[in-house]
């Protein structure tokens, strides 16, 4: 590839990048209003589930297709279904099709992220991979920090359905620039597709989830639906792991996983996406239905987390060739924790400022952190592994964010039946919390009665960051856990070409070989 055209397929890569932080964040400023307009805050979770679901699940197929068919291929059928997802969404009319619709644009999202950062992974050395990581954080930072507030403008002066349709023209463009500059040289090898893995794992994945999400509320937790689900999701991934061993090209290669640095690396990624999930879904409530905001200031109060991991991975990119991957780890793990133990301080009375530096706190810590595990692992493996090992990190971040919202939705909804729904409201329904995340219902309500209701949702939503904290803890101790070692050090290896052996240097004259029993 010529100068030019790496440079305009890197501004393509650039827009993807682009496209995944605006997703993120414009439609997660809106979708408390969008719950408020639509209804159901019961199945508040499944709107972000059913999206990371998708996601999630697909990534590592996603991975595996790039390293057999090319990067370029793989990316343009996933950004293309992500868009089809995105004006479907927009055109909802129920909760029922936005989560069928949120689940179709994962579909798409499986692919996007990934599938750039390998492209980055193939384009640069490892050395240009950790400068370059200010660019490409830089873009996300841009995307981050507008996004929230085009969100909340549009969700406040226009309609919500309007979020959902400002993906289109980014991902037209960033396919459209790769279709015409981005040339790779693939080596066409026919590999069985791995459909008794993809479809094993997404299988148990949905079962877990549905276990974690409707109990409690479609029946008991301690009832034969539960126990039967969450022993069908374990039998199916256990069939995936003997599954995964016997099959000629595994979507997850085992082998990549007996790497300790590879099998640390997703760990950490696992819980650590729960942080990251975990307040990208549940702070906005606490904005808009605890402290009284508009989705502007939902918007504004996930602005930090937004600033500090483009700040942080610039500096984790400028720093990992000085000090080594697990220096830049576990300074991002204290930064987790210490947000999340900033997050459980904030209550009815607190301002909206002590939220945001929480965010910035955990925003940092996901900046070191994710930076350092992604370039570990692009430089650990071959580029024929590549694609499957970068997306294996964002599938477990994924997959951890989707366990973690699930969870944590179970925790919000049992928390309200115990503190808000029995709230005299003067006749308003306050069996769910929508009546607190529109602003025209919640104007209408008591003052008593409404800081009754905000009391009791902040009460649910401290059940809920406790569960954040957790999440940061364990990413913390996963972390200690990553092996120490310079870049150079913890590199790929490639085994050298057999040759011809070297010859035997000659022996001074009367010695025996080194070994025999006659040596003089």
């Amino acid at each position: 590839m010529s100068r030019t055209a790496t440079a305009l397929t890197v501004f393509g890569v650039m827009l993807g990048i682009f496209l995944a932080a605006v997703e993120s964040t414009v439609v997660g400023t809106a979708m408390p209003t969008i719950i408020g307009k639509l209804g159901g805050v019961s199945l508040y979770g499944w709107v972000f589930s059913a999206y990371l679901l998708a996601s999630t699940t697909t990534v590592p197929l996603y991975g595996k297709l790039a390293d057999t068919f090319g990067r370029k291929p793989v990316f343009l059928f996933g950004a293309g279904l992500f868009l089809t997802g995105s004006m479907l969404c927009g055109l909802a009319g129920s909760m029922g099709q936005l989560i069928a619709f949120r689940a179709l644009q994962g579909l798409g999202a499986g692919a996007i992220l990934p599938i750039t950062l390998t492209i980055v992974g193939d384009l640069f050395s490892v050395e240009q991979r950790a400068r370059m990581q200010g660019l490409f954080s830089g873009v996300w930072g841009v995307a981050s920090v507008t996004g929230p507030a085009l969100g909340g403008f549009i969700t406040d002066h226009l309609d919500w359905r309007w979020v959902f349709y400002v993906n289109v023209p980014f991902g037209l463009l960033s396919m459209g620039l790769l279709i015409v500059f981005f040339r790779e040289r693939v080596e066409r090898v026919r590999r069985p597709v791995d459909y008794v893995g993809t479809a094993t794992l997404t299988a148990a994945v949905v079962l877990f989830l549905l276990a974690l999400l409707q109990g409690g509320e479609a029946w008991p937790w301690r009832s034969v639906q539960t126990f039967a689900l969450v022993g069908s999701a374990l039998m199916l991934f256990g069939v995936f792991l003997w599954n995964e061993r016997r099959a000629p090209d595994p979507m997850l290669p085992p082998s990549l996983f007996r790497h300790r640095l590879i099998a640390v690396a997703g760990l950490a990624s696992f819980v650590s996406g729960g942080v990251m999930f975990g307040v990208t879904t549940f702070v906005p409530p606490f904005v808009q239905g605890v402290l009284g905001g508009s989705a502007t200031n939902a918007g504004m109060a996930l602005a930090p987390l937004s600033i500090g991991w483009p700040v942080a991975s610039v500096v984790a990119g400028r720093m990992i060739l000085r000090v080594g991957y697990r220096a830049m780890g576990l300074l991002g793990g204290v930064l987790l924790v210490a947000g999340a133990a900033v997050l459980l301080a904030v209550g009815q009375d607190s301002s909206q400022a002590l939220v945001m530096a929480a965010m910035l706190s955990i925003g940092a810590g996901m900046g070191f952190s994710s930076t350092s595990f992604l370039i570990a692992v692009q430089n650990a493996v071959a580029w024929s592994q590549r694609g499957v090992a970068t997306a294996s990190i964002q599938f477990f971040r994924t997959i951890g964010g989707s366990i973690a919202v699930a969870a944590m939705g179970a925790m919000l909804n049992a928390q309200w039946r115990a503190h808000g729904a029995g709230v005299d409201a003067g006749g308003a329904d306050v069996s769910e919390a929508n009546v607190l995340l529109d602003t025209a219902a919640r104007g209408a309500l008591p003052a008593e009665a409404l800081a009754a209701l905000q009391g009791a949702l902040a009460t649910s939503l401290h059940a809920v960051y406790l569960l954040v904290f957790a999440a940061a803890a364990a990413s913390m101790a996963a972390v200690l856990l990553f092996p120490s070692g310079s870049v150079a050090d913890l590199a790929h290896q490639p085994e050298a070409p057999p040759g011809p052996p070297a010859p035997a240097e000659p022996l001074p004259e009367g010695a025996a070989p080194a070994g025999d029993p006659d040596r003089r």
